[in-house]
């Protein structure tokens, strides 16, 4: 079980896993060792609710295909133990910001008082401007 939140969890069987060789720098080892992880998962599929599948679905991250699977590539570490951690937490985070619901904003409008500052700061500064001016004698 990969435990989202309090209410969320996956099971083993909707995530599936598979390792590939990682790319960049490494020398022989890169060639040789299949330490990144690709993991696929696939939302219409999964047991999560349809109101938290919709959200995955309509969010904007370009790691979800058109299929509508969550697609991931975990290479930043070199052991594949340490890839495969980083990947499930890279998924947990995808889901727990999509699935959350953003507060509404309330509009708000400045007080009587803040108004009324910015006034007599105007109008002080006006004053100050307008002592520069030249003399009359």
């Amino acid at each position: 079980m990969i435990f989202i939140s309090n209410n969320i969890s996956l099971s083993d069987s909707e995530v599936e896993i598979s390792a590939i060789r990682a790319q960049g720098a490494g020398g022989q080892n890169v060639n040789k060792v299949s330490s990144a992880i690709h993991l696929r998962f696939d939302i219409n599929a999964s047991s999560l609710n349809d109101t938290q599948k919709q959200r995955l679905l309509d969010s904007k991250d370009s790691r979800v295909t058109k299929e509508g699977v969550f697609v991931l590539k975990a290479q930043q570490f070199r052991t594949q133990e340490r890839n495969k951690i980083d990947a499930f937490e890279r998924l947990k985070a995808f889901i727990v910001q999509s699935t959350q619901v953003a507060k509404a904003r309330r509009p708000t409008k400045p007080s009587m008082n803040a108004k009324r500052k910015r006034v007599d700061q105007k109008t002080q500064r006006g004053k100050t401007k307008a002592l520069r001016g030249k003399v009359d004698y």
